[in-house]
């Protein structure tokens, strides 16, 4: 399950993304791009691992809005607490840990196949829900992904939903028992940061 959460990616810096004013092509192209580069690397990621997470990254990284995902994961309390390089700097690790956990996860996948769920109308709001399924020889996971638009026909991931488990949410509980556990100092939360929805 776990491999299962990683692989549905969650949560750039970079706002720039593919221009695709309709969410759910954008998702689907994405989705379908990730799955060649997977089929077509199985034997990279032991050989050159760090050529294989290049590769999946540069279609990963721009399709998710880091700053939002990250503001969301350190919830309303801690975010206006925090100094404007605390914040900077816990989004860059929960970006970098992400990044890195999802592109590892990946290699072990190399049969699997995205079917996306079109909806019949073609009018959307500045947020939707993207729905796709995940196929493998033994399973279908449902996946929901909630992208905001920036009012310029792009699309950016800022939660996702597996399996009925609510990534943003799982990352926000998270962070809460890291804050617990460590008084509820920033630094340390950041430090001890990891991102693995222990699932």
């Amino acid at each position: 399950m776990k491999s299962i959460l990683i692989f549905a990616g969650l949560f750039s810096l970079n706002t720039l993304v593919f221009a695709e004013p309709n969410p759910n092509q954008f998702i689907d192209s994405r989705a379908q791009a990730m799955v060649e580069v997977i089929r077509n690397n199985q034997s990279l990621y032991l050989s050159d691992p760090e050529l294989f997470k290049a590769k999946i990254n540069e279609i990963f990284e721009p399709m998710v809005d880091f700053r939002r995902v990250g503001a969301s994961v350190m919830g309303k309390k801690f975010y206006l607490a925090a100094t404007k390089d605390q914040r900077q700097q816990f989004i860059a690790t929960f970006r970098t840990s992400l990044l890195d956990t999802y592109s590892s996860t990946l290699a072990q996948w190399g049969d699997q196949t995205i079917e996306t769920i079109y909806p019949d109308s073609l009018a959307f709001d500045q947020t939707e829900d993207v729905h796709q399924n995940l196929i493998t020889s033994n399973n279908i996971y449902p996946i929901t992904y909630k992208v905001r638009s920036d009012g310029e026909g792009n699309w950016l991931i800022i939660n996702i939903i597996v399996n009925g488990v609510n990534l943003g949410l799982t990352f926000r509980n998270q962070f809460q028992a890291l804050a617990s556990e460590h008084d509820n100092d920033i630094n340390e939360i950041i430090n001890h940061w990891t991102s693995d929805a222990n699932l």
